[in-house]
């Protein structure tokens, strides 16, 4: 009898193993992740830099900048939705620095009906955060750039579009015109890993349930 168990006994024990090991690394990278997001969270919510020329850029992604200068009449219409309000549009424009350079401003969310309402160049000074996004996936579709709707912001693209520097900053202030901004912060950065290691740790248990019972099971069958 105990040759028989002998084999699913460590198989059983082996894959156990393997899945309990995959949950302890998920519960490190859970811990790295928690990391780096205090992190972010320190650098989007630190003191803004006055930021005078994209040119001799010092500071880096999710840095706070002050900017002062004008958008352009221009704009990209970049879709998203919200949770409670739905779908609308990110308000993307040319924003030119006081230095003369352009760069581009996101300045945050208006509803699918306030797409066309007029948004006329204005000056302002306002803060926000220096932002790389990667919001393409492979499934996400081509912009739409002759009928303005954008899937993504592909900050080259953009640059190309309203002839700015690939400089895209984020708006935390309300810069108006029924525009709503949409501050950069850590909410939208996924961390699933805490997920990921109970999924594992419960394969774990189930393994470890399914190889007690097939041991069960030989027993009585050799019983």
């Amino acid at each position: 009898m105990i040759k028989t168990i002998v084999a699913p006994l460590i198989f059983g024990l082996v894959g156990a193993a393997v899945l309990i090991s995959l949950g302890l690394w998920q519960v490190e990278r859970l811990g790295w992740k928690e990391q780096e997001l205090a992190k972010i969270s320190n650098s989007v919510h630190g003191l803004p830099v006055e930021l005078l020329t994209a040119v001799d850029l010092q500071v880096s992604k999710y840095d706070p900048v002050k900017i002062s200068g004008a958008t352009g009449d221009q704009e990209i219409h970049v879709l998203v939705s919200r949770k409670h309000i739905g779908a609308g549009y990110r308000i993307v424009t040319a924003f030119t620095l006081k230095s003369g350079d352009s760069i581009l401003l996101d300045r945050g969310f208006v509803p699918s009906d306030q797409k066309k309402a007029a948004r006329p160049s204005i000056e302002m000074a306002i803060s926000g955060n220096l932002h790389l996004p990667d919001d393409r996936t492979s499934s996400t579709p081509a912009n739409d750039v002759a009928g303005n709707i954008w899937f993504a912001r592909d900050i080259p693209e953009m640059a190309a579009e309203l002839e700015t520097l690939p400089v895209l900053v984020i708006a935390r202030d309300d810069t108006g015109q029924g525009v709503d901004p949409m501050p950069l912060g850590v909410e939208g950065i996924p961390n699933d890993h805490l997920q990921y290691a109970i999924t594992w740790f419960s394969l774990a248990a189930v393994w470890l349930g399914m190889t007690a019972f097939l041991l069960w099971r030989i027993k009585q069958q050799n019983s």
